[in-house]
């Protein structure tokens, strides 16, 4: 079995940039100025009237729009290659000996891992649908508790693949977001120009709280489903923006096309300084780097720049340090695996003065994997300032293998620590911010970004 070793540290940031489904069962009609929508569990049919007709792509202007009926299942998948038995046994056993091998914690995160082995390898020999397969094994995985670890199906690979290198092509409303359990919610971190979702008005900070009148609940990530669908089909939010009431906003769902983009601005100051400020909402999309080359390249010469990861939940290291060969050079850490270390060389590639000007790095709760190594590696120079929510801590990297039949599982084999900082323990205790913000991202806008202020005023003084 042919494996493929890749080295990346997961991304939390959830993206609605999913496959597209046909739409199955019934649906119902409606008009452009409010919507109707069917419950699954009656029939009966109830009308909300929206404020304002959704805008209707071109490419549905002839077309009947409808709704998804309230039980409208999941999107479903392709199903995948059925496996022999066999087959499903190598695959089990290829994956046993890759973790036992190469995660980063020869104890396994205390999990009973050869048990829950042996009980899939005796089912398998019962018969078992590959599907189920592969749910038994992403839970066996995600069982390692590092909450990193992964398996992907064949069409999540095919997916992934597709977000990372920037294009791309589903049905939805075009939003990349990050989910708050705690608050029950999906809050955008930006909008793709053009799609369902900026022609509807949603902005950055803006928060979903419900979509077709479904409250997000406990798993906004699994009910957010509903923000993709058949093309030509209407979806109603319950949007809350920073400091306003809740409102219902509808969305014609429709093909978005590209990739993810950062927010790249000069920030308003009186002393005539030259500050910008850089979003950087994920390190999953290859385009990122030179994305962020170009606007400081744009910027030209700066006086001090805002690098905000409070939403970046990681991403690939092939991204990740390109952008930090911007503002630093040399070894600047380790990663430590069962096998020994690799050190992290960076080779200075900087951009006008981006390897001298003052950098103030935003992080928050969101702020996972490479973002808190980049936040982490950055902040640690004299010139920088860290502001903002202590980080999860969840800095190991993941080895990716691909297996037959097109699946991967992706491995934590490896923890980073700090040249910086040697004694430093990122997994266990995030990334510390010099100096302490409250609010979440849904809390504020640019405008009233309590992170700023303080940002600037220390800017000033480096």
């Amino acid at each position: 079995m042919t494996l493929r070793r890749i080295t990346a540290v997961c991304m939390v940031v959830l993206s609605m940039a999913a496959c597209t489904r046909a739409t199955t069962g019934s649906a119902t009609s409606t008009t452009r100025t409010g919507t109707s929508t069917t419950d699954g569990a009656t029939g009966s049919t109830t009308s909300t009237t929206i404020a304002g007709s959704p805008y209707v792509p071109p490419e549905c202007a002839d077309t009947t729009i409808t709704t998804l009926p309230l039980d409208d299942p999941p999107p479903t998948t392709l199903p995948p290659e059925e496996l022999s038995t066999e087959r499903q046994l190598l695959l089990v056993e290829t994956i046993d000996d890759l973790v036992r091998d190469g995660y980063f914690d020869p104890s396994l995160g205390g999990a009973d891992w050869g048990s829950a082995v042996a009980i899939l390898a005796a089912d398998i020999e019962h018969g078992m649908a590959t599907a189920t397969l592969y749910e038994r094994i992403s839970d066996l995985v995600q069982s390692l508790g590092d909450e990193h670890s992964r398996f992907e199906t064949p069409e999540e690979v095919a997916t992934l693949d597709e977000i990372f290198s920037g294009d791309n092509d589903y049905v939805g409303i075009g939003i990349l977001a990050v989910t708050d359990f705690d608050e029950g919610l999906v809050t955008i971190v930006n909008v793709f120009p053009g799609s369902p979702a900026d022609r509807s008005g949603l902005r950055p900070h803006d928060s979903i709280v419900a979509v077709d009148g479904l409250p997000m609940g406990d798993d906004p990530a699994a009910r957010s489903y509903r923000l993709r669908g058949p093309e030509c089909s209407l979806v109603v939010m319950t949007v809350r923006s920073p400091g306003e009431e809740e409102r219902s906003v509808a969305a014609v769902r429709a093909r978005v096309q590209g990739n993810v983009a950062i927010h790249a601005a000069l920030v308003p100051v009186d002393d005539g300084r030259r500050v910008a400020y850089v979003l950087i909402p994920t390190f999953f999309d290859m385009t990122i780097d030179d994305q962020v080359r170009d606007a400081l390249e744009e910027f030209g010469p700066l006086d001090g720049l805002i690098i905000d990861l409070r939403p970046n939940g990681g991403g690939s290291s092939v991204v990740a340090e390109p952008i930090m060969s911007m503002f630093i050079g040399g070894t600047v850490g380790d990663y430590l695996s069962r096998d020994g270390t690799r050190a992290l060389s960076l080779e200075a590639d900087p951009v006008h003065n981006s390897d001298t000007v003052p950098l103030a790095i935003l992080v928050g709760k969101h702020t996972e994997s490479y973002g808190e190594i980049v936040a982490g590696i950055l902040g640690a120079r004299d010139r920088s300032v860290v502001i903002g929510k202590t980080t999860i801590g969840n800095v190991e990297t993941l080895h990716g293998f691909a297996l037959e039949g097109g699946s991967m599982v992706w491995i934590a084999a490896e923890v980073f620590r700090p040249r910086s900082d040697p004694d430093a323990d990122w997994e266990r205790d995030g990334i510390v911010p010099d100096i302490e913000v409250s609010g979440n991202w849904q809390d504020f806008t640019f405008e009233t970004d309590p992170a700023l202020d303080p940002a600037l005023e220390t800017l000033a003084g480096v």
